[in-house]
């Protein structure tokens, strides 16, 4: 029995499908986060960063966590750019020029996923790359009858994961020093490079930190500055002489009327409010604006298509920046694209007797991020470019307007039919199927309009037939221009003259006969 290898080339035992890897790392399910955010400083934060450079990853991830859960706008923004991924059709795709049992892999493997309950959770769990770099789904299997399925897909956090030597292999944390290598088809890793460098300055994460930063300090600043200029200053004044037991009733009377809007004082003290310190809450609220300007580029590309500038937003400039959007759109697909082909189709196929010769030739997972274009533009424009002599392929119109193409046999929406442009006889019978047909005369108009046609033909072959000869004896465009012009002279005319009288005589009896029929 051949040996089964994973999509990395190594070889793969049965056994690892038994049961999930971390089952038996008992120390990873009980890690409780540190959240680092708390008592964040720009020194603290500069010293995670550079921990993360040299290989301890743990805290940087679980301030990322932390961004995502306590920063409401990052949280907005990245939900969006997560979830418009979900909104796309995906389908299995056969490599180029597929045999047989290419195409039939396929097939399957899109039975498989399409079959798969959770499927979109996979995807928003794998797109938690975006932010931190990289999302790792723990794969566990059962055996359906004969076919092997993933039953379930768990996300772990990143703080469960190390980095190998190279700085870009992620290693299960066991304790030891190089940590546990993942089991082949156990796991579906998704590595998302939102900037270049090492896979822990890979994520999104990494930008927002700053502005995430200052808006924590903006926004302390703005509470403290509404907890000491937004009340007026309450002032309690005793008179002299008072004991330390009559000045703490006093400041408790203050204290309770700051709080509780009542309070009691003894006769002969008194309570005066004193207008708040003159101050702005518009410094603090700019920083804040300017932090989530910041945070809307970095994430989605722009700040026009989220709340964060409505000032001068246009309707051009947001489409325009909606523009920006979809190419990050497309660039995330993309690479979500070739993990779940990696991880998740090869390991499919191979399971189940149908892996393919190499990954190269494996049946991608592909999403349709495509827009469609103005219909009504190209309603326009294709017929006028069809009418000039463009070969326009009927696929490639199809797949800019996002129209289907039919299967076999399926019912397609035509043109209505209607009526044809008569030409020849079909011109004079649709006359006479407009005319009465109860006056004795029909018969003989009818025979006049077949005789009419027959000298049409007749006469047409002596009249062209020196043109066709000159056609086929001459040898260049210009030098048939000048042949025509002599051969014309020797074109016999005078039947053609006949049958034109003819005809003009067919027609004039016709509308002597249909006004008669009408004043009848």
């Amino acid at each position: 029995m051949p040996q089964i290898v994973d999509q990395h080339g190594r070889p793969f035992k049965a056994a690892n499908l038994a049961e999930p890897q971390t089952a038996r790392l008992a120390a990873l399910r009980q890690s409780v986060a540190e959240h680092p955010s708390r008592g964040l400083t720009p020194v603290k934060l500069a010293r995670i960063l550079e921990d993360a450079e040299r290989g301890d990853i743990t805290a940087q991830h679980e301030l990322f966590m932390d961004m995502e859960e306590k920063d409401t706008h990052i949280f907005a923004e990245m939900s969006k750019r997560k979830r418009a991924i979900l909104k796309l059709d995906w389908d299995v795709a056969a490599p180029r020029n597929a045999s047989k049992a290419e195409e039939d892999a396929a097939a399957y493997a899109r039975e498989l996923l399409q079959d798969m309950p959770d499927f979109e959770d996979m995807l928003l769990d794998l797109l938690d790359a975006i932010g931190h770099g990289f999302a790792a789904l723990e794969l566990e299997w059962q055996l359906l009858g004969r076919e092997w399925v993933i039953k379930q897909a768990d996300h772990r956090p990143q703080t469960w994961f190390q980095l190998d030597e190279t700085r870009n292999g992620l290693r299960l944390r066991d304790g030891s020093m190089a940590g546990q290598v993942l089991q082949p088809f156990g796991w579906a890793v998704h590595t998302h490079r939102a900037k270049s460098g090492y896979l822990t300055r890979s994520g999104l994460h990494r930008v927002l930190v700053w502005p995430y930063l200052f808006k924590n300090y903006s926004v302390r600043d703005l509470a403290e500055f509404l907890e000491i200029y937004g009340l007026p200053l309450r002032l309690g004044k005793y008179p002299a002489g008072a004991t330390e037991e009559e000045k703490a009733t006093l400041l408790r009377a203050v204290t309770e009327i700051g709080h509780n809007a009542a309070g009691i004082i003894p006769e002969g003290m008194l309570v005066e409010f004193e207008e708040a310190a003159k101050g702005s809450h518009e410094p603090h609220m700019a920083m804040t604006e300017w932090c989530e300007r910041s945070e809307s580029k970095a994430i989605l590309g722009g700040t026009l298509t989220s709340q964060a500038d409505g000032k001068s937003s246009t309707n051009a400039l947001g489409n325009v920046h909606n523009e920006v959007r979809h190419d990050l759109l497309a660039s995330d697909a993309r690479q979500l694209a070739g993990t779940l082909t990696r991880d998740l189709v090869y390991p499919l196929l191979a399971l189940n007797g149908r892996a393919p010769d190499s990954l190269r030739r494996c049946p991608r997972l592909v999403f349709d991020a495509q827009e469609a274009e103005d219909m009504k533009l190209y309603a326009d424009a294709l017929p006028k470019l069809v009418e000039v002599g463009v070969q326009v392929p009927a696929k490639w119109a199809n797949e800019k307007l996002r129209i289907p193409l039919p299967q076999k046999d399926e019912p397609v929406l035509g043109r209505p039919a209607g009526p044809a442009k008569p030409e020849g006889k079909a011109a004079l019978a649709a006359l006479t199927e407009r005319a009465p047909t109860d006056f004795p005369d029909q018969v003989a108009v009818d025979r006049a309009a077949d005789k009419a046609e027959a000298a049409l033909r007749d006469a047409a072959g002596p009249l062209l037939e020196p043109l066709l000869a000159v056609l086929d004896a001459s040898a260049s465009y210009e030098e048939a221009l000048n042949s025509l012009a002599e051969a014309y002279p020797a074109m016999k005319v005078e039947a053609l003259a006949d049958m034109l009288a003819r005809a003009e005589f067919v027609g004039h009896l016709w509308g002597q006969i249909s006004v008669n029929a009408d004043l009848a």
